[in-house]
């Protein structure tokens, strides 16, 4: 983990020009289209001087209040050993209640809901990212707005398609670039400033206050698009354990928010002169000869805004792996240097689906906007509360100090999450739809391995029962190691039962191996591995992982020869049990789930390729199961 009082002032210059490219992609490309949403509702709010004031008002102090009070000052320090995200905090808040608990299972359902819903943000991100930078070719050239749409497939497929090779090649001008674009945003912002230095009063929060209470309903509207200047709050948390605390709030405090700031008020201060600018206000600062510049800088700026995103997808998909809520998939490594950097195909392809459906069902950045904000506020709320537990339970914080901060926080991310909620008709079922569908996958997983896990359970015998057993009727031992791979620490593995009884044989020596993931980000080399001798020369060996890791059978290996346990993968043989799921009455799910599950168990990849196991060095023994 990156502790930043350990890095030098260059190593904080270094990490903190990466976390500009990384974490604040998404957050920085919002001046494209979030202050012109603002006025572009049906029954829209008038384009009056104190209308702008107020809506740049409630901008830059959402940006406050979320950004560096929520997130910057308060959830940033609930780091699961360095890491952030949801499932990190949820793993986190876990640790202070009691197990299976009513309390334990709802942050479960708070820190699942969470996540899933991360993958509805993550298919509107880069559509509407991208759509919003295209359309500044209709600004160039009005002629060319029936082009907009083809660019942006043409732009999104090249994006998907380049992330099989990986970003740890083209990361390097990441940062770079996005500072360029937060120079050249707050730039433009000055120079329209200079112009109407009048618009420097919205800095004052009364003017927020005095345009919700003017406009009452409409105002509380106005909120569901205010809102999209703060998207992207979810990856300053999540890329922490990328880059530590210290380096994201450098970045944030002395460039992006500058940056973002300066931009906003600068747009506000061209409507206050050019109303009619408001079909575009963030082009309409540039001049003319700068517009064609603008527009490509700014596609850059999204697509590396939609490649932050998606890489959090993939790591929150191999998290959930980890944690037992996604079957086991294809998890590629880019990079031999950069744990974080992997590709999951299955989830790339049907992120790239999503997105170019999204692209032709919406056609603009206007009409995908109302689809934005659901997943993102109902996120934040679910953070908030999950912060709460962390602070109270972990942190010790005093009832009322607690109650007083985050009523507060929550307060502000319910405001934002009301009008949403109203967007629902109006495209906000999307992302709604796809968090849903994951939820339910990964919900039934959970659920459906816990139920076999008890019927396999069921069907096993104590270990130092089948070892009396041994010791009795002594069976044919033949040369070699066989391997038996079980997902508990308890009793003798169905399959070695199966084999006993249909084979009459064991192997010469038995290795019972179990990998755990621990809800935990990583584990220490020399504490990931402990060995159990069982005698009859048998041994149970117990692996451990976090969930931002991946395990492999060599580093086990290693790990038990320097034990003194000499194995060698090309000289054991994995007995690995090959389950088929029969869905039945018994309780436990209802039929249509065990369905479900049965088919995300078939179709889960098998362990021999998850594990790097040599297909030639495995027997699979199949065996039925009702659940």
């Amino acid at each position: 983990m990156n502790n930043s009082s350990s890095h030098s002032k260059q190593g904080l210059g270094t990490l903190a020009l990466g976390a500009l490219g990384i974490v604040f992609g998404d957050i920085g490309t919002s001046p494209l289209y979030a202050l012109r949403e603002c006025f572009s509702h049906e029954d829209g709010i008038p384009l009056l001087p104190e209308n702008i004031l107020g809506v740049l008002s409630l901008i830059l102090w959402a940006l406050v209040i979320v950004i560096c009070l929520k997130y910057m000052y308060v959830v940033m320090r609930a780091d699961n050993r360095g890491e952030g995200g949801i499932l990190s905090l949820m793993a986190l808040a876990q640790k202070t209640v009691k197990k299976e608990g009513l309390f334990f299972h709802t942050i479960v359902i708070l820190g699942v809901a969470g996540a899933a819903l991360l993958y509805g943000d993550g298919i509107i991100t880069p559509a509407i990212s991208v759509l919003s930078a295209v359309e500044g070719v209709g600004v160039l050239a009005p002629g060319l707005n029936s082009l907009v749409v083809p660019l942006t497939c043409i732009v999104l497929t090249f994006l998907f398609s380049l992330q099989a090779a990986g970003t740890h090649r083209i990361g390097v001008v990441f940062g770079p670039t996005i500072l360029i674009w937060f120079i050249i945003i707050g730039a433009l912002g000055i120079n329209s400033i200079f112009s109407e230095p009048g618009v420097l009063v919205a800095a004052n929060p009364l003017y927020g206050l005095r345009f919700l209470m003017n406009n009452n309903f409409e105002g509380i509207i106005v909120l569901g698009s205010v809102v999209l200047v703060v998207t992207g709050g979810e990856a300053l948390y999540a890329d922490m354990g990328h880059f530590g605390r210290t380096p994201i709030r450098i970045a944030w405090f002395f460039v992006a928010l500058p940056g973002l700031v300066l931009n906003y008020f600068g747009q506000g201060a061209l409507l206050l002169s050019k109303p009619e600018a408001i079909s575009n206000p963030f082009y309409l600062l540039a001049p003319d000869w700068a517009v064609a510049f603008l527009v490509v800088i700014a596609t850059v700026a999204t697509v590396i805004a939609s490649q932050a995103l998606i890489s959090g997808v993939f790591s929150i998909t191999r998290q959930a792996v980890q944690l037992g809520f996604c079957p086991r998939i294809q998890i590629i490594h880019t990079s031999s240097r950069e744990i974080g950097q992997i590709y999951i195909p299955v989830v790339n392809w049907a992120l790239f689906v999503g997105v170019i459906w999204l692209v032709l069902e919406f056609g603009s950045s206007s009409r995908l906007a109302s689809a934005y904000g659901i997943a993102v506020t109902t996120t934040m709320v679910i953070t908030t509360l999950l912060a709460w537990v962390v602070a109270v339970k972990l942190w010790k914080w005093p009832a009322w100090a607690a109650a007083l901060l985050f009523l507060g926080v929550l307060s502000i991310d319910i405001a934002f999450f009301f009008p949403n909620i109203l967007k629902v008709t109006h495209g906000g079922w999307v992302p709604l739809m796809v968090g849903g569908m994951v939820y339910l996958l990964m919900t039934t997983w959970k659920k459906g391995r816990r139920i076999l896990a008890a019927a396999l359970k069921a069907r096993s015998i104590p270990m130092e029962d089948f070892l009396v057993r041994i010791q009795n009727n002594p069976p044919l031992r033949v040369p070699g190691t066989g391997i038996y791979m079980s997902s508990e620490t308890w009793g003798a593995p169905v399959p070695l039962l199966h084999n006993l009884k249909h084979n009459k044989i064991i192997h010469e020596r038995v290795i019972v191996l179990t990998i755990l993931s621990e809800e935990v980000p990583s584990i220490l080399k020399e504490e990931r591995v402990s060995i159990q001798e069982l005698g009859e020369n048998f041994f149970r060996v117990v692996a451990r992982y976090g969930f931002m890791e991946t395990p492999k059978i060599r580093h086990i290996f290693e790990a038990c020869r320097a034990e003194g346990i000499n194995l060698h993968v090309e000289e054991s043989t994995f007995v690995l049990g090959r389950e088929t799921i029969l869905a039945s009455k018994i309780p436990g799910m209802a039929i249509w789930r065990e369905k479900l599950f049965a088919v995300m168990t078939k179709n889960a990849q098998r362990p021999t390729a998850f594990f790097r196991i040599p297909p030639n060095q495995v027997i699979e023994m199949g065996i039925q199961v009702e659940i």
